[in-house]
């Protein structure tokens, strides 16, 4: 993340995927009451509930790359992954058509 300055629910509107405590989640789900995360830990599903207030609170940590977010059962470290999406669009064709 390259603006430090942003807030745990910017970065969790363009994420689309979380890793929380070392596990991948992709099961997630911000609004204005809660951050709901769920995930499956070998065949055991593990849940997370945030308030919007402990998601406000959370601390960005600059050399972990990595936010702090203090739930009801401790403290979390959770970072934001965007997906990288291909196109399927051929452009070369229609660069090499205008020449």
């Amino acid at each position: 993340m390259s603006d430090s300055n942003q807030t745990l629910r910017a970065a969790l509107e363009t994420s689309d995927m979380l890793v929380i405590d070392g596990l991948h989640a992709w099961d997630f789900s911000l609004d204005d009451v809660q951050l709901l995360i769920k995930c499956m830990d070998g065949r055991a599903e593990k849940r997370w509930q945030f308030t919007a207030a402990q998601v406000d609170a959370a601390v960005f940590d600059e050399t972990l790359q990595s936010w702090t977010l203090t739930g009801d059962s401790g403290e979390h470290r959770l970072v934001c992954l965007s997906a990288v999406s291909a196109n399927n669009d051929d452009d070369e064709s229609e660069v090499a058509d205008e020449a």
